[in-house]
C-alpha cells in the first residue's frame, strides 16, 4: 500500500493516533476487503474509528446509523476540526443547513453521513441518496436489533432490508452491550460471518465497582457523604424518574455541592447547556435520567453513582462504562435498595398493551382494504398504546408476511415561494418550468404559504409522487422556497387474505407478555447481582459471554462484605382511598376506559390517550399508586 491507502499512516497523519487499540486494525482490514464486520468493543474503546478511517479509503459515502444525536454532534464537530467532510441530517437543522448539506449529498461532496435509523424510512431521503454508490452502511447501537436486546428498536429491525435496497457494499455493527444472543442476531441481520465478528471483551481494569446497600431515606444522606469522603471529579449521578433528577440536584446544591439536572423532560436549549458545562468542567456533577450519557464523548468521568437501581445488567454496563475512558481509576457505586423495582416493574408492566388494544388496532389494520394507509400518532392515540409499541406491532406483523411496507410520505406540503413566479421559473429549462408551473396551479394560496394536494398534483401533471416531491425539494435546494413537511404517514399492502384474527391477537399478545417477561427478569437479575457474594467484576461479565478470574478491583475483592438488602416493603392497595376515582373514570371514558389504562394512571404511567386529554395528567390521583405493585393495581381495578 501506498502511504496515503495505508491505514495506520492515515491513522498518525489525520487522527493523530500511533496504534490502533484492540480489535481496530481487524475490523478495518474486514471492511477494507469488501466484508461486512461486527464490532463488539467496551464503551470507549474507540469504536467509531472503525468507520470513520475505513470512510476515507473507500470511494464512496459512509452512512452512519445512529440514534445518538448528541454523537452525531460531537463526532461531526471533531471529523471537520480535522478537515474530513462529515455532515448530519435531522430534524434540528435549520433551513438554510439543510439545503446545505443536501446539496453536499448530491454532489458527492461528504464522506460521511449521519442519520436517524427512522430517517432511512423517509421518502425524501430515500429520494435524495437513490442512486449514490454507498460504500459502507455503520450501524451503532446495533444492538437494537435484536429482540432479546435491552433496547429493542422496531426500526433497527428495517436496516437489513434498506441496506440491500441501497445495495450497500459492506455493513459495520456496532454496540458495547451485546450477550451471545444479541450478537448472534446481529450477525444474521447483516449477514456477518462468524470470523468477522470481532469482540474484545468487556473489562475494565480501571473501574472500581462498589455495591451498597440501603433503605430509601438512607440513600440521600449517603450519597452527599460519599461526594464529602472522595476526592472530587466530575461525576454522574443516576435516577429513575425526571423528578429525581431535579430533587437529588436541588438537595446537593442546598448542601454545598455544584450540581445540576439532566432529563428528557427539560427544554431542549437547557440540556444542551447543563450538558456543555458539564463537558468543559464548569459543573462537576450531573444528576440525571438515562437520557444522559447516550454518546457524551467525556474521558474523565470519576464516579457513576445509581442513586436507584438499575433496570437491567445491560443498562448498568452502559451506564458504568461513561467513566475512566481516558483509563485512570474510577469508582462505580450503586445504592441497592430493593424498594426501587417495583416502580422499574411498573414501567415495564405499563408499557405491554392489553389483548383488548391488540385486537382493536390489527382489526381496524386488517378489517380494511389491501392498501393501508395510516399515521401512527393516530392509532396510537385512539388505541392508547405507545408509539414504539405501535411501530413493533407493525414491524411484527411484516416479519410474519401478513403485511409489507410500501413506503412513508407526508400528507401535508406547504411551500413559500422566495420571490416571484416569474423569477422562480426562470431559474429552469422551459420543461421543467411547465412541470413547476403545473404543480404551483394545484395549490391552495394563502398570504406566505401554498398547500399542495399530492393527489390533485398527481393527477394534474400526470407524475409519480416522487417526481412531484423531487420537484418540490428541488425550490428548497435551489433557495427558491421554503418547504415544511407535516402530516407523516405509512403505507402497507396486505399481502395475507385468509388471516384468523383472533388468533393472530393472542400470538401477538404472548409475544408482548413474553417481551414483559424477559424484562421483568432484567430486573430480578439486577437485584439478584446487588447481593452476590463474589467478584462483582466476573459476574457482570458473566452475563455477556466472558470469563475472568476474580478482578481484584471490585469491592468484593477489596475485602466488602456482600450487600444485605433489607426486605422489599410493597405498599397495599388497600390504604389508597380512590372512592373518587370512579367518577374521574366515568369524565374520562376514552383515556380510562379499560382497567389496564386504570392501572397505568394510578401507578404514575404516562399514556397517549391520559397526554391528549386535557388536565388528566395534573390531576392529583395521578400516580397516587405508584409504590403499589402494578400487578395489585390493576387485579384491584379489575374487580370493580
Amino acid at each position: 500500500m501506498t502511504p496515503s491507502t495505508d491505514p495506520l499512516s492515515l491513522l498518525k497523519a489525520t487522527f493523530g493516533f500511533d496504534t490502533f487499540r484492540p480489535g481496530q486494525e481487524q475490523v478495518i482490514q474486514t471492511l477494507l476487503e469488501g466484508r461486512s464486520a461486527s464490532a463488539i468493543f467496551p464503551t470507549g474503546s474507540g469504536k467509531s474509528l472503525c468507520y470513520q478511517l475505513p470512510a476515507l479509503l473507500l470511494p464512496g459515502l459512509t452512512l452512519v446509523v445512529s440514534p445518538l444525536l448528541a454523537l452525531m454532534k460531537d463526532q461531526i464537530d471533531s471529523l471537520q476540526a480535522r478537515g474530513i467532510a462529515a455532515e448530519r441530517l435531522d430534524s434540528s437543522l435549520d433551513e438554510e443547513t439543510y439545503r446545505r448539506v443536501t446539496q453536499d449529498i448530491r454532489g458527492g461532496q461528504l464522506k460521511l453521513l449521519f442519520v436517524a435509523p427512522e430517517r432511512l424510512g423517509n421518502e425524501r431521503f430515500l429520494n435524495l441518496i437513490h442512486g449514490l454508490p454507498i460504500s459502507l452502511l455503520a450501524v451503532d447501537e446495533a444492538h437494537c436489533i435484536s429482540s432479546w436486546g435491552h433496547n429493542f428498536r422496531p426500526d433497527y429491525l428495517k436496516l437489513a432490508n434498506a441496506a440491500k435496497e441501497l445495495k450497500v457494499e459492506r455493513v459495520l455493527a456496532l454496540t458495547a452491550t451485546a450477550t451471545p444472543q444479541v450478537s448472534e442476531d446481529m450477525a444474521r441481520a447483516f449477514d456477518i460471518a462468524e470470523c468477522d465478528i470481532v469482540n474484545t471483551g468487556f473489562h475494565r481494569p480501571n473501574l472500581e465497582l462498589r455495591i451498597t446497600s440501603c433503605r430509601d431515606a438512607e440513600r440521600a444522606a449517603l450519597l452527599e457523604q460519599r461526594l464529602r469522603e472522595r476526592p472530587a471529579g466530575s461525576t454522574i449521578i443516576y435516577v429513575s424518574l425526571q423528578r429525581h433528577a431535579e430533587e437529588v440536584a436541588d438537595r446537593l446544591v442546598q448542601a454545598g455541592f455544584d450540581a445540576k439536572a439532566y432529563h428528557a423532560g427539560m427544554k431542549s436549549e437547557q440540556r444542551v447547556a447543563t450538558q456543555d458545562a458539564f463537558m468543559n468542567g464548569e459543573v462537576p456533577i450531573i444528576c440525571a435520567t438515562i437520557a444522559f450519557g447516550m454518546g457524551v464523548d467525556k474521558s474523565d468521568i470519576r464516579y457513576v453513582y445509581h442513586y436507584h437501581m438499575a433496570k437491567g445488567y445491560e443498562s448498568y454496563m452502559q451506564e458504568i462504562g461513561r467513566a475512566g475512558r481516558d483509563g485512570q481509576l474510577s469508582i462505580c457505586e450503586l445504592f441497592a435498595c430493593a424498594d426501587d423495582c417495583t416502580a422499574l416493574e411498573n414501567f415495564v408492566y405499563g408499557d405491554t398493551p392489553d389483548p383488548d388494544s391488540i385486537t382493536s388496532i390489527v382489526t381496524e389494520l386488517l378489517g380494511s382494504d389491501d392498501e393501508i394507509d395510516i399515521a401512527i400518532t393516530d392509532l396510537s392515540r385512539r388505541h392508547d398504546i405507545r408509539q414504539l409499541v405501535v411501530n413493533t406491532l407493525l414491524t411484527r406483523l411484516e416479519l410474519m408476511g401478513i403485511i409489507r411496507a410500501e413506503g412513508h410520505y407526508y400528507g401535508n406540503i406547504r411551500f413559500a415561494p422566495i420571490g416571484s413566479s416569474a423569477e422562480i421559473l426562470a431559474q429552469y429549462p422551459d420543461n421543467q418550468a411547465a412541470f413547476i408551473r403545473k404543480i404551483f396551479s394545484c395549490g391552495t394560496k394563502a398570504r406566505k404559504w401554498i398547500s399542495l394536494d399530492i393527489d390533485k398534483a398527481i393527477a394534474h401533471t400526470g407524475q409519480q409522487r416522487s417526481v412531484i416531491l423531487r420537484a418540490i425539494d428541488s425550490l428548497q435546494h435551489k433557495g427558491l422556497a421554503e418547504l415544511q413537511l407535516a402530516g407523516y404517514r405509512q403505507r402497507f399492502r396486505r399481502l395475507e387474505q385468509d388471516v384468523d384474527i383472533p388468533a393472530l391477537c393472542q400470538q401477538l399478545a404472548s409475544t408482548f407478555s413474553q417481551h414483559e417477561r424477559m424484562e421483568i427478569s432484567r430486573i430480578e437479575s439486577m437485584l439478584s447481582y446487588a447481593q452476590h457474594g463474589s467478584c462483582l467484576t466476573a459476574k457482570l461479565l458473566d452475563y455477556f459471554g466472558e470469563s475472568i478470574d476474580p478482578c481484584g478491583h471490585c469491592g468484593i475483592c477489596l475485602g466488602d462484605q456482600p450487600a444485605q438488602l433489607p426486605t422489599r416493603q410493597h405498599a397495599s392497595i388497600e390504604s389508597y382511598d380512590l372512592s373518587h376515582f370512579t367518577a374521574l373514570v366515568e369524565q374520562n371514558s376514552n383515556a380510562l376506559a379499560r382497567p389496564r389504562q386504570q392501572a397505568r394512571f394510578l401507578c404514575g404511567l404516562n399514556s397517549p390517550a391520559v397526554s391528549a386529554t386535557r388536565g388528566l395528567r395534573g390531576n392529583q390521583q395521578f400516580g397516587s399508586c405508584a409504590k403499589v405493585a402494578f400487578a395489585d393495581v390493576l387485579e384491584a381495578r379489575s374487580e370493580t
